[in-house]
């Protein structure tokens, strides 16, 4: 019913204001007529004409010429079945979002609004899924890395495979074993900025962005941050630099040999700039969600949707049994012609 009544549709529907004095044969049926002009002592010898019009084939007419004049009514209304078809194009920024996995993003100093501690993977996990999904007209990859980078997505508008790709994203266990996205050890910023410039520099769009997540300093790698961010400025492309962590959420030596690196807040700074963006250091989950708002809000879409009307013609189906009804009537009307006078 309900998809019933989200395609059907009438494309005249003011023809069908003639429904209303079509109900007056309805109503003369049942009329009493004009008064006779003629007195008899008895009826007995119209008794039996009477109740063979009203028995007969005769008392159908009057009901099959209402049929056929509604269905003629709805046929001029045009009964259609309609089906939209939305056609999107993308907004022409293009996005590569490069995601530090390193295992510092194992700390859980972040918190959610209930104070339950998370990881800082989580965090950036869940603010990186609400960006892309708010960002539906934008082309967006995503490359992870820890000691080097690993393409997960290429620039797409897929963002729910892309999104499947993110929840499959794993750090490596301390022991070593090699289960994570990313094997190497490390913090690679400076390769992974070159990596996701590289993927953008094939792209024609009118603004592309890398927005980088890290929460160390670059420890591995054979570019520097600085010499990458100059490289994608070339390229036009603006890199906004999201540093996450706390002052006391420093990493323990047995992840880091040496944790004072964990923050490199002015390299950070240098690579938004030379680039012409921003840079931002979120020591909160709530600085975190607001970061990639501030983000959202900088780096404006355009959004261009079309709409495609398909209309399928069902007056036939409205036509043809009107055009029987009619047919059926007229054979009626000629088969019990009204009595005439002797």
């Amino acid at each position: 019913m309900t998809e019933l009544l989200s395609h059907f549709r009438f494309s005249s529907p003011l023809w069908l204001l003639l429904l209303l004095p079509s109900l007056l044969l309805l109503c003369l049926r049942r009329g009493r007529g004009a008064e006779a002009t003629l007195t008899f002592s008895t009826l007995s010898v119209l008794v039996s004409l009477g109740k063979k019009l009203r028995q007969g084939p005769g008392s159908l007419s009057i009901p099959l010429l209402f049929v056929a004049l509604t269905l003629s009514i709805l046929t001029l209304a045009r009964p259609v079945w309609r089906l939209e078809f939305q056609n999107r194009t993308a907004s022409g920024i293009d996005i590569m979002i490069a995601f530090d996995v390193s295992l510092s993003m194992e700390i859980d100093d972040f918190y959610t609004p209930e104070g339950v501690p998370i990881q800082r993977l989580d965090a950036a996990k869940e603010v990186v899924t609400n960006f892309v999904r708010n960002r539906p007209d934008d082309r967006i990859g995503l490359v992870v890395f820890s000691g080097q980078p690993y393409h997960i997505s290429p620039i797409t508008l897929d963002h729910e495979w892309l999104l499947n790709g993110l929840k499959r994203v794993k750090l490596n266990h301390r022991n070593g074993s090699g289960d994570g996205t990313v094997n190497e050890q490390g913090t690679a910023i400076g390769s992974a900025i070159s990596a996701a410039a590289s993927r953008l520099h094939a792209r024609d769009a009118k603004s592309k962005i890398i927005v980088l997540i890290t929460d160390g300093a670059n420890n591995s790698g054979k570019i520097s941050p600085i010499d990458a961010a100059k490289y994608a400025a070339d390229l036009n492309i603006k890199i906004y630099a999201v540093a996450l962590g706390t002052k006391e959420g420093r990493v323990s030596s047995n992840i880091q040999r040496f944790p004072r690196q964990e923050f490199d807040l002015p390299t950070l700074q240098e690579v938004a700039r030379l680039t012409g963006a921003e840079h931002y250091w979120a020591q909160t989950n709530a600085e975190l969600k607001n970061t990639f708002q501030t983000i959202d809000q900088l780096e404006k879409t355009e959004r261009k949707t079309y709409t495609v009307t398909e209309d399928r013609e069902l007056f036939p189906w409205f036509l043809i049994p009107a055009i029987f009804f009619a047919c059926l009537y007229a054979l009626l009307i000629a088969l019990t012609p009204p009595p005439t006078p002797a």
